[in-house]
């Protein structure tokens, strides 16, 4: 069963800590419960959206730069 890992408030999707870095995940990579998937900005502020639980990313579903909303699926877990 697919669990997916959700945005825990409205803001900026952001799938790499920097312009010139790898993205935190990409398919087919395993993570672990508290490895960070990406970050949320909301006004300058930076907040990391860390996996609750392990699995292998099976998509990732918003794109890099994306608004999202509170709730909202990010990650796909298999």
């Amino acid at each position: 069963m697919a669990q997916t890992i959700k945005s825990p408030m409205p803001g900026t999707f952001y799938r790499r800590p920097d312009p010139e870095s790898d993205p935190f995940v990409n398919e087919g990579d395993e993570v672990s419960a508290g490895d960070t998937v990406g970050l949320i900005e909301v006004m300058k502020s930076f907040h990391e959206v860390k996996a609750e639980e392990g699995g292998t990313v099976s998509k990732v579903l918003v794109e890099d730069e994306d608004p999202v909303g509170a709730g909202q699926d990010l990650v796909e877990l298999a």
